[in-house]
């Protein structure tokens, strides 16, 4: 991991999931922890090379490999940990997470790892969308659901940190069908991002950029190219099964899913892109035959 400087206070560790790290004189801020232990001794290490101070801990949102690595940073460092409402009870809890992507039953051991469930970790704040000082930090947040459901964006130093409110292109294309809990919310997230005044951003997946529009420009339209790849397929079948439109959409791609979790993940992505189809009222629904099925709504186009 390569930890690159973007200005005077503001560094991220570039990797396939970054993390971020704010220098405020005597104190130190992590911005998300990486997937795991091994990743956060590295990032501890080089951090203590430059006799960078580490005392604060901000989790973007609640998926493990953006918190695994937080509870040996809370084992080896004393340090006050900032987590968004809402995602702070999954990070206390982290077997909420299989749990919801198996519809509430009680998760087969397969889905007990740590790509989908990581350490529980310690929040001693909450932080909601708003302007915050702490400890000679002054940061806003951002709320930006879609990804996750109360996913928040931190902006300091100029810098915002915005967490998987969107991708780099490189990365919308390597997974093809990106993860989402609500298509709806995450294209008006990534709206709200190209109203945030700021001299240039760090996803969770991609390179800093001072001019981070048109990558997100690409993340509106890449989400709007699959709502109509669906809305096609349902108005050409005229009455077709959640699960066939899983089928399809995984098949179209050619993703790789042989294994239930990368199942349940696809599964949740695809009802996404549904679940906004439907918010649009540009879809319907009805349980036929102990199914669940989707058709256009008479008059949409």
């Amino acid at each position: 991991m390569q930890l690159i400087q973007i200005n005077t206070n503001c560094y991220y560790f570039s990797g396939s999931v970054n993390i971020g790290y704010i220098s405020q004189g005597e104190s130190g801020m992590i911005v998300d922890a990486g997937i795991d232990s091994q990743t956060m001794k590295k990032v501890l290490k080089k951090l203590d090379q430059e006799g960078l101070p580490v005392t604060h801990l901000f989790i973007t949102h609640a998926h493990s490999d953006h918190y695994g690595g937080g509870s040996y940073l809370q084992q080896d460092r004393a340090i006050y940990t900032f987590a968004p409402y809402y995602e702070e009870a999954i990070l206390r809890n982290p077997s909420i997470e299989p749990l919801y992507l198996f519809g509430g039953n009680d998760p087969l051991p397969e889905l007990r790892n740590k790509f989908l469930e990581g350490n529980s970790i310690f929040v001693d704040e909450v932080l909601q969308e708003g302007v915050y000082e702490r400890d000679g930090f002054n940061f806003t947040t951002y709320l930006l659901p879609g990804h996750s459901y109360y996913q928040l964006g931190i902006k300091i130093h100029d810098c915002l940190y915005a967490g998987d409110a969107y991708f780099s292109e490189e990365q919308l294309h390597k997974h093809k069908i990106p993860f989402l809990t609500d298509a709806h919310l995450a294209i008006q997230s990534l709206y709200k991002l190209k109203e945030i005044h700021t001299k240039g951003a760090v996803p969770g997946h991609g390179e800093y950029e001072e001019d981070f529009h048109d990558t997100v420009d690409a993340n509106i339209a890449y989400h709007h190219e699959l709502m109509h790849m669906l809305w096609a397929y349902i108005e050409a079948e005229k009455l077709v099964s959640h699960e066939e439109l899983i089928v399809y959409m995984c098949n179209t791609y050619q993703v790789k899913v042989d294994q239930l979790p990368q199942w349940l993940l696809f599964r949740t992505a695809v009802t996404a892109y549904l679940i906004a189809l439907l918010k649009q009222e540009q879809v319907g629904y009805k349980i036929e035959n102990y199914r669940w099925m989707f058709y256009i709504k008479e008059g949409e186009a």
